[in-house]
């Protein structure tokens, strides 16, 4: 089963639902974690499992199993949904006749208000790489996009010298599910990106298109294509000339927040949080932020941001037609 069925259903994820490299890794992790368990409750090694062991039983095995570890509520709810996707692709197929995940109930998600920064914190942040040397101006760029727009952290390292367009002061994302959507940025960006621009092409000029590294990089990281079918060039890139990844944009961010703030736990999620809850707190219309961020569902944009309660009364003080007659 576990070499055959469930590669198939990986497949038909990756042909049919354009799921990204991180949600193919999820499930199959999840998904082996699972059969891992079924091994113990029906006493089989995994090579020997079939379709119809994986009954209510092993469901309810798994799910006890998730509770004994202390897995996070979110943790459980997110394997339980790939577990449900998998089990509706094999009766799909016709190898069981009953969902045996149908009636599992996913747990009630912890609703914790996600990490931000302020906005003076967030000045300081911007403020803090070394605008002397040119990668301190890459990182520069990189800040000031991620708060601009709003980017995901796999939606950034992505971007190629094609997706900005600096005079509409614009860029394309391809988010999840391979939805393409159009971001604004503000000039302050503008400006961090044209300076990052001239620096990176001196950056490549000096590494030379025949360095051993750059084309390692290539082999490994670039091989996008554009629209016109040539290789794609990567807009932020690493000191070699190859594409910058994203764990280097996770260390980065750490290290500047950790020089200018106290502050733990401040991600470059935290600064699509942050960026979410500004535009919040200045009077943008949710679903017009659910848009700038990509999000599929107006629920998953509230739990972006983080309004307090000053602040909502605020907003019915000066916006309710009772409380402004009273």
């Amino acid at each position: 089963l576990r070499m055959h069925q469930l590669d198939n259903f990986l497949d038909y994820l990756r042909l049919n639902r354009n799921v990204s490299v991180h949600t193919m890794d999820a499930y199959r992790r999840d998904l082996n974690q699972f059969l891992g368990v079924v091994t113990d409750v029906v006493g089989k090694s995994q090579s020997k499992l079939k379709p119809s062991d994986l009954d209510a039983k092993a469901v309810r095995a798994f799910m006890a199993y998730l509770f004994r570890d202390g897995q996070a509520r979110s943790s459980v709810a997110r394997k339980l949904s790939a577990l449900r996707a998998f089990t509706r692709f094999l009766r799909r197929e016709g190898l069981i006749e009953r969902d045996p995940a149908i009636l599992a109930i996913s747990p009630k998600r912890e609703q914790k208000v996600p990490a931000h920064l302020s906005v003076d914190e967030m000045s300081r942040l911007l403020e803090t790489p070394d605008k002397s040397v040119p990668l301190g101006r890459r990182d520069h760029a990189i800040l000031e996009l991620l708060y601009a727009s709003g980017l995901r952290l796999s939606e950034l390292v992505d971007l190629d010298l094609e997706d900005i367009n600096l005079n509409a002061r614009m860029v394309r994302v391809m988010g999840k599910g391979g939805k393409e959507r159009l971001v604004p940025f503000n000039t302050t960006t503008v400006e961090a990106l044209r300076i990052w621009l001239n620096d990176r092409a001196k950056l490549r000029k000096s590494r030379g298109t025949s360095s051993r590294q750059v084309r390692s990089d290539r082999s490994k990281t670039q091989q996008k294509r554009t629209k016109s079918g040539s290789v794609s060039e990567p807009l932020f890139i690493n000191a070699r000339g190859g594409r910058f990844t994203g764990r280097s944009v996770q260390r980065l961010v750490t290290k500047y927040v950790a020089s200018c703030s106290t502050r733990l736990g401040i991600s470059p999620h935290a600064l699509r949080h942050s960026f979410a809850t500004h535009l919040l707190e200045r009077g943008a219309d949710l679903r017009a932020i659910q848009e700038l961020l990509g999000h599929a569902k107006l629920s998953t944009t509230q739990r972006y941001t983080h309004i307090n309660v000053g602040q909502l009364l605020d907003v019915y003080r000066k916006s309710h037609p009772r409380e402004q007659d009273g």
